[in-house]
């Protein structure tokens, strides 16, 4: 996990312009052939917590998750872990409107644009449909933040708001809740509620 840590670190001082020396020295060291590029930290958790609900050891199947902070750095990073940089295979998760910024950064990588899978509106918003609105409102009661979210919508800008709307707002309202719903809602996921781009992916690692 340490080198794995290492990696990401070397990769993400790469595409920003840095040497890519270590990058390359432990993408070998730990056989990595395939990257899988998410746009921040909550995807991550969620794919993690996917990966280790379904018993998958990615690291070990050569399979490194990288979030770039933001879809609008995917060329730098496609050019960096790709053909042109280290000849990884390429994949990844964004949200629909994101899409455009993926397949054009795959394609100035030299890499094909069918292993990016696209969230109908964000990752959020697929795990919040796939859970039920009623599941993922326990889920917030569960971990405490009831006040804070009954305080949320009494705000003017949410009165008549679709409840699922609601609750992905609510879950980007305060640092690192975000990140924590991510691993959150993939652990609740019952047999069958695996949103459709999740399983896409894991099934073209």
């Amino acid at each position: 996990m340490a080198e794995t840590s290492a990696f990401r670190e070397a990769v993400g001082g790469r595409a920003n312009g840095g040497p890519g020396e270590r990058a390359r020295e432990l993408a070998g060291r730990l056989g990595v052939r395939t990257a899988v590029l998410l746009e921040g930290l909550s995807d991550l958790a969620a794919v993690e917590t996917l990966a280790a609900r379904q018993g998958r050891d990615l690291a070990a199947e050569g399979v490194c998750v990288v979030q770039m902070a933001g879809a609008m750095n995917v060329g730098r990073y496609a050019l960096t872990l790709g053909p042109p940089g280290l000849g990884l295979r390429l994949t990844g998760l964004c949200d629909i409107r994101e899409r455009p910024f993926y397949e054009r950064g795959f394609g100035r990588a030299g890499a094909p644009a069918d292993t990016v899978f696209a969230c109908s509106d964000d990752l959020e918003d697929e795990l919040v449909r796939a859970l039920g609105t009623a599941r993922v409102e326990e889920l917030v009661h569960a971990e405490g933040d009831d006040r804070a979210w009954q305080t949320f919508l009494r705000q003017p800008a949410q009165l008549g708001r679709p409840r699922p709307q609601q609750l992905r707002r609510f879950l980007g309202t305060k640092k690192g809740r975000k990140i924590r719903y991510g691993h959150l809602l993939v652990e609740a996921l019952g047999p069958g509620q695996v949103p459709a781009p999740l399983t896409h992916l894991f099934a073209s690692l």
